[in-house]
């Protein structure tokens, strides 16, 4: 079964935000980074921090940690410079801040639509895969670097870290445990994450795929490495048969507005391993 590239183009145009657009065309059609950064800094405000819906789940034009976390992982995934679109972030993320390193959300975001997931807190909490992504793109600070160790090892233990059982939330161990290189128990830290993603990968229901290749972005990467052989080639498979009538690719809530980026990511895979 081939992929039809032309359809999920057309998706991507007819569906998606300007944001996403500008994405695909950066990653697949030899589109202007600086265009894409222009869009992102749409999103931007005069604080350094980032709303206006650009993660989907929450819609708030004030700044909120999730927007931001939402936004380094896109651009750690689809290896995006940086440009000058992280300028300040490290400075907003720790005037967010609480004492224990946790993480504020304005109020006013439960005045806006946002996923009944995050009524309660008001978007996210935890600081590790922030600033584990501003430490990848070299802007984040000695201070914000050593709040959230402490936070981080208060709030993850091996035995935490091997409990989770839905392979999306690995990211948080994952993309800390790998972007710090000096802290107590990191091999310990480090291994329960290993062991966590490939038990939640070899359980995933088929509509979970795609989340897997956030993990293993690239054929020699470690946990592509570490998965059993043949595993890889088979969920690559179900990636192929996934694709919809329209040309998208349905993510794992069966939510609309997440079909483009989740059609993005499904062809960055399928192109990353040569099935594209």
């Amino acid at each position: 079964m081939a992929i039809d590239f032309g359809k999920a183009r057309e998706f991507v145009y007819r569906k998606g935000t300007l944001f996403e657009r500008a994405l695909f065309a950066w990653l697949f059609e030899a589109g202007s980074l600086e265009r894409l950064h222009q869009l992102i800094l749409c999103y931007k405000n005069a604080d350094d921090g980032f709303g206006h819906g650009l993660e989907h789940d929450l819609k708030a034009p004030q700044s909120n940690p999730l927007a931001l976390e939402y936004l380094l992982g896109v651009m750690k995934h689809t290896e995006m410079p940086a440009g000058c679109v992280l300028d300040g972030a490290a400075n907003w993320v720790e005037s967010q801040m609480n004492a224990d390193g946790s993480l504020r959300n304005p109020p006013t975001t439960r005045d806006y639509p946002l996923e009944w997931w995050w009524r309660e807190q008001g978007g996210q909490t935890m600081p590790d895969s922030i600033v584990a992504n501003l430490m990848r793109f070299d802007r984040a600070t000695p201070s914000l670097v050593e709040k959230t160790k402490r936070w981080a090892l208060a709030n993850h233990r091996p035995e935490s870290i091997l409990a989770n059982e839905w392979l999306f939330m690995a990211y948080h161990a994952f993309d800390f445990f790998f972007a710090v290189d000096d802290l107590p128990g990191l091999d310990d830290l480090r291994q329960a994450t290993i062991d966590n993603i490939v038990a939640c990968a070899l359980a995933a229901p088929e509509n979970q795929v795609d989340s897997l290749f956030a993990f293993a972005p690239q054929p020699d990467s470690l946990i592509a490495l570490t998965l059993p052989e043949g595993f890889i080639d088979r969920c690559l498979d179900l990636l192929v048969a996934g694709q919809q009538e329209q040309g998208h690719w349905r993510d794992q809530h069966d939510l609309p507005q997440w079909f483009p980026m989740t059609t993005i990511n499904v062809l960055l895979a399928l192109r990353r391993y040569g099935r594209l």
